[in-house]
């Protein structure tokens, strides 16, 4: 049986079309967009689609404008409701507006990030046109969020696969991908972080609207999806602990997931009872960043503190099971939902001792040079029938395995512990 792929491949041009659905990945993948954007075989296609249209969620479509990207195609997909059932409308919405922007505009690959269900829909509609797509980061786990199935879902729909470390590496060969598909990159998202313009304390300030002074604690706390109907009460668990400490906050939107509405609601009423508090929808990369170089520490479960905060020496309070399974650093601190255990936790990360502790602690996910790995692959993968057509591949003896990348600085200290 033949399998027809894209027409053009050869090594003069290729268009990359690059799937971003959340201001979360739309942060991390930046660094990979401009190198695409800047590479002279390259011809970057910027797909937008779910939160970045939402007004709820800050609009975050006008950061993309902003610096400067092209959109090719925008695909609104993401319904009001965040009900099972309206999450599960907004997957088929998307199935329809890929399908259709793929018959308009196909491109050579498709690279998507993460977990997202934005990007699932995304990959799952360009299986029937044989597009070979990039997944990033694979191989992780959050166990307590359907991102979980998600994330794994898209790699078996994938064709090449830039991971992280090389323990996820492992896990993306253990489901069955060939190893020459698999390559540990490192996380985009931790290219620029040493380049970036730290924004001056006063701008900060000016943008959430309170001072840094005494450093405020920055929370976010997504929806944990697996465990949804228990929203509610996990949000005033962790109100009532920072209620308790006493501490300036700034609290960040929940992701766009089902029964987020019910997170929204909570944290708007609690900053209008606390002066010390500002909730923000969405504060763009720069800000974000900046704000991490001047918190007191983390609190919450984004996968932020668990990717990021290391590289600001931030301490974090993770909090309940939507994160749970991932490679932590030292910075991370994990409890369960209860508020006694949050304020314990808040107590330690804030510590004199426990911030001595962490110094000069560097990411497990990268060495800031995953972008221009991912690059070289994108250039210099042979689009043809080995790469659509895929092989499984059974897994016998893993310690035989030569991972693509070999171990990064980044990971080599954790994988000598395995």
């Amino acid at each position: 049986m033949s399998v027809t792929v894209p027409a053009n491949m050869s090594n003069t041009e290729r268009t990359v079309a690059v799937v971003t659905g959340a201001r979360s990945d739309y942060g991390l993948m930046v660094p990979l967009l401009r190198a695409i954007e800047s590479d002279p075989i390259l011809v970057l296609r910027l797909w937008v689609t779910g939160m970045h249209f939402s007004r709820q969620f800050g609009s975050s479509i006008e950061e993309i404008l902003t610096d400067g990207f092209c959109i090719a195609e925008k695909i609104d997909m993401l319904l009001a409701s965040d009900t099972p059932e309206g999450v599960s409308k907004s997957l088929g919405v998307g199935l329809l507006g890929f399908g259709q922007a793929y018959a308009r505009n196909r491109p050579d690959l498709l690279v998507g990030l993460g977990d997202r269900f934005e990007v699932l829909a995304a990959v799952l509609a360009a299986l029937p046109f044989n597009i070979p797509v990039v997944h990033l980061c694979g191989g992780e786990t959050t166990e307590g969020a359907m991102d979980e199935s998600i994330r794994h879902a898209i790699t078996k729909l994938s064709h090449l696969h830039c991971v992280a470390t090389e323990p996820y590496a492992r896990r993306v060969i253990q489901m069955g991908e060939e190893p020459w598909r698999v390559h540990v990159t490192g996380d985009p998202g931790l290219d620029n972080i040493e380049t970036m313009d730290v924004q001056p304390r006063s701008e900060v300030e000016k943008r959430i609207g309170m001072s840094l002074s005494p450093p405020p604690l920055l929370v976010t706390f997504h929806p944990v999806t697996l465990e949804y109907e228990q929203n509610g009460f996990y949000i005033k668990e962790l109100l009532a602990a920072l209620d308790e400490i006493g501490q300036p906050a700034v609290i960040t939107y929940p992701n766009a997931d089902t029964a987020g509405g019910v997170i929204i609601k909570e944290i708007e009423a609690y900053a209008v009872s606390n002066s010390n508090v500002r909730v923000v929808r969405t504060l763009g990369r720069s800000s974000y960043c900046s704000l991490m170089r001047h918190a007191a520490a983390m609190v919450g479960n984004s996968s932020s503190g668990i990717l990021e905060a290391a590289s600001f020496e931030l301490p974090v309070v993770d909090i309940g099971n939507r994160q749970k399974g991932r490679l932590a650093g030292g910075n991370v601190i994990h409890c369960d939902y209860r508020r006694g255990a949050i304020v314990d936790s808040i107590r330690k990360a804030t510590s004199a001792g426990f911030r001595s502790t962490i110094q000069g602690i560097r990411s497990l996910y990268g060495d800031g040079h995953a972008s221009e790995r991912i690059v070289r692959l994108l250039k210099t993968t042979t689009l043809d029938q080995k790469l659509i057509m895929k092989h499984f591949y059974d897994l016998e003896d893993s310690s035989a395995l030569t991972i693509n990348g070999g171990q990064n600085n980044a990971t080599k200290d954790y994988v000598s512990k395995l």
